[in-house]
């Protein structure tokens, strides 16, 4: 298996990724929805402002991990993490961890401060994330399951809090994702 950045040649085949894993664990309407926010990132997110990663294997895609920007009243660099995919006959190798542990260790070596997430604590503390509230950051939007909320400093052992709004890119703009 072999880890590395996305070539914008890779966008249709990492949309087909995320759209059947989805499906096969959500639903089509899951699917569908998540495919087609990695193709809006992918597509019309600035490069300065997401980073995506892939796991391959005999040239194919098996995994993807998207990285996008956050922004602060403060100065703080931070990425959000999200969607997370692993083709269905590839899940519980340990690659989506891999996958995340490569994006963290890129998002700290170009000088990101912090990474969050939202979704599962028990998956996500695998990989050095830790249960937050909105008392430590504020979500860009309203969350639809605040007790997902998830961060890892990547300078420090603490979670300092942030004041104020944050924002997040267009792509993942809209409520349905949150």
């Amino acid at each position: 298996m072999q880890l590395s950045t996305h070539h914008p040649d890779n966008i249709e085949e990492i949309k087909v990724l995320f759209t059947k894993t989805f499906s096969d664990s959500e639903g089509q309407s899951e699917g569908i929805l998540i495919g087609t926010l990695a193709n809006d990132f992918l597509t019309s997110t600035d490069a300065s402002d997401f980073y995506c990663f892939i796991a391959t294997e005999n040239e194919n895609i098996i995994g993807s991990i998207i990285f996008s920007k956050l922004t602060f009243e403060s100065e703080v660099s931070a990425f959000l993490l999200g969607p997370v995919a692993v083709h269905t006959s590839y899940q519980g190798k340990g690659i989506g961890q891999k996958l995340i542990n490569f994006g963290l260790s890129t998002l700290k070596e170009n000088g990101v401060e912090l990474a969050i997430s939202y979704g599962d604590p028990n998956y996500y503390s695998k990989v050095g994330f830790r249960v937050i509230d909105e008392t430590i950051l504020k979500a860009p939007l309203k969350l639809t399951q605040p007790e997902g909320g998830l961060a890892q400093s990547l300078v420090s052992d603490e979670i300092e809090p942030i004041a104020g709004n944050s924002h997040c890119v267009e792509a993942i703009n809209k409520p349905e994702y949150w």
